[in-house]
């Protein structure tokens, strides 16, 4: 059996919006499509998941995004976003949100996953952000194990709507103490 090709993390920018948008349609339909309908999956993915959107975001000043790449051809297989919380709870002073970090499933075990998260909470603490947050679907058990091993705990809940679907998530948070 070959071995599995290495994987790079690199800082995405602007110019990386086709690929963040690439592997977040991608990482998209592999998790949800089980779940969500088709024609729900494709207007969040055109929409919420664009190369316009993925650009729009990293406009902002206190978003950053990382892209987990093969590292021979620079194919995206994930992705890691953080930005300012749009959470539906008491969010403190200068938090932040990792929005998004996905991981296409025939690279998990790969380091890369943890790799991304600790880009994020690199950064966070460098913005000074006093904790970062997390919403996750409340189903994804590999996610909590995840997240809960990097040192996240389950601070609340929300709803989170796509097409005409309404799914519950748990919100997780990381203190970054100083």
């Amino acid at each position: 059996m070959p071995a599995a090709p290495a994987i790079a993390v690199r800082e995405a920018g602007a110019a990386d919006a086709g690929l963040l948008s690439l592997v977040a349609g991608a990482t998209f339909l592999e998790w949800f499509g089980d779940s969500i309908p088709g024609p729900d999956i494709l207007a969040h993915c055109s929409n919420v998941l664009s190369p316009a959107a993925f650009r729009d975001a990293l406009a902002k000043p206190r978003t950053r995004a990382w892209l987990a790449e093969i590292a021979d051809t620079g194919a995206p297989v994930g992705y890691a976003l953080i930005c300012d919380p749009d959470l539906p709870m008491a969010i403190e002073p200068g938090d932040l949100e990792l929005k998004r970090i996905y991981l296409l499933s025939r690279r998990h075990g790969s380091g890369a996953a943890r790799a991304m998260m600790d880009c994020a909470i690199d950064a966070a603490r460098a913005a000074g952000a006093p904790r970062l947050l997390i919403g996750v679907y409340d189903e994804n058990w590999r996610a909590h194990a995840f997240y809960e091993k990097c040192g996240f705990a389950v601070v609340g809940e929300r709803e989170f709507t796509v097409g005409s679907a309404t799914y519950h998530d748990l919100i997780f948070a990381r203190s970054l103490g100083y």
